[in-house]
């Protein structure tokens, strides 16, 4: 074997596993296989940077209980290896009658959890953001921000302090998965490498369906790549936001909304929007790769998102293709920006797992197989939660080994 435990992925997710390993059970041999020449250059990289609090996740879910722990020890963590980071606090502001009562749901659900929230009123709202309108808002104390892709590099070097190998790459894409009934698993590479391990730890976002089945599993959902388009504000007018503000959710949906974020490094995000993307790794309207547009189309779930939520994807689909509609989207919290404040900004996708019968998974997935453990869905809050779900990953991939 040349290792014990081979993830693929250097997200986040599969940095952190990889970390965890080392430390849940020193000696293990573990190798990190990335396609790309880097660390965190899809969903990692390419988020708004915001540590959340855990206030939108139900009780019991895994996103909450790794959100409100993961939280905590992400601001540990970056201030121990100084990674940028500032705990701002947020706003979540309703600007209509209609999201108050789902607003005091969050108030509630903000106190099961014990975070500290405090609900303000207009004038409050103007004393923290005094460019931002709403009738109500919730402050939540606990929200910040920090640059992940830091946070990515950082468990990468502790990893490989350990003994941990990272092979970055194209070279490095995997094609194929044997797996041997009490053999382990034999990962072959796109430059023709093989690689055996004891077991094999999927982590690789966009393409983890892929994976799984690659690896001779059924995996009971598909990834719906989601691209979240961004805009920033020009530098002249930054000034209209002071930290973190955000729209009140539809509890139908896994997406935030067109929430305004100042950046750990400066700068001020207004996004995303939540568009089908036509490729795993399509970030703009020109790729499209016709094999995997096809595999989503014929896959039953789509039709049945699409049926079930055509309002919400013409509304999104509008503000993609509009950047009038895009601005009246961020009017609604800052009503002083016009359209010549916003830029474009670079976009994500979002590796959003749906069920065959069109259900968007709502929590964090994970499945196990013979020799191999699956992250099946970890979009947002994951980067938040990376800590704990790293752990969670090895405690599953050293059951897998007999270890755990």
């Amino acid at each position: 074997m040349d290792c014990d435990v081979l993830v693929v992925g250097a997200g986040i997710v599969g940095l952190s596993t990889a970390y965890a390993l080392t430390r849940a059970a020193p000696g293990t041999r573990v190798t990190v296989l990335e396609k790309e020449p880097g660390p965190a250059r899809h969903q990692t990289g390419r988020n708004s940077g915001v540590i959340h609090s855990g206030i939108y996740y139900p009780p019991g879910s895994l996103k909450a209980r790794f959100a409100l722990q993961g939280s905590a020890e992400m601001i540990k963590f970056c201030a121990e290896h100084s990674v940028p980071h500032d705990v701002t606090g947020k706003l979540i502001v309703a600007t209509e009658r209609a999201e108050l009562p789902r607003l005091h749901a969050l108030i509630q659900r903000g106190r099961q959890h014990g975070l500290p929230v405090r609900e303000l009123g207009p004038t409050q709202i103007a004393e923290h953001e005094p460019h931002v309108r709403g009738l109500a808002a919730i402050h939540v104390g606990t929200t910040g921000v920090c640059d992940f892709t830091a946070v990515a590099r950082t468990l990468a070097r502790l990893a490989q302090d350990a003994g941990t190998q990272v092979r970055y790459g194209a070279p490095g894409e995997v094609v194929a998965v044997d797996r041997r009934a009490g053999r382990g698993v034999a990962v072959r590479t796109a430059d023709g490498t093989v690689l055996r391990a004891r077991a094999m730890v999927n982590c690789a976002g966009l393409h983890c369906d892929s994976l799984a089945r690659l690896a001779g599993d059924a995996p009971q959902a598909r990834i719906f790549p989601f691209r979240g388009e961004y805009a920033e504000l020009v530098p002249e007018r930054e000034h209209l936001v002071r930290g973190l503000v955000y729209p009140v959710p539809d509890p139908a949906f896994p997406f935030l909304g067109v929430h305004l974020t100042r950046g750990v490094h400066g700068g001020v995000h207004l996004g995303p929007n939540a568009v089908p993307a036509l490729a795993r790794e399509g970030y703009a309207w020109p790729v499209v790769r016709p094999a995997e547009l096809g595999g989503l189309l014929a896959h039953p779930g789509t039709w049945r998102i699409a049926r079930r939520h055509w309002r919400y994807g013409a509304g999104e689909l509008r503000r993609s293709l509009s950047r009038a509609a895009f601005t009246a989207a961020v009017r609604r919290l800052l009503p002083e920006v016009t359209a010549a404040d916003l830029r474009p900004a670079p976009a994500g996708v979002r590796a959003q797992a749906v069920l065959r019968d069109g259900t968007l998974v709502d929590d964090f997935l994970f499945a196990e197989g013979p020799h191999t453990v699956h992250v099946l869905n970890a979009p947002s809050p994951a980067a938040t939660a990376s800590l704990p779900i790293g752990r969670e990953i090895a405690r599953r991939a050293l059951g897998v080994l007999g270890t755990g």
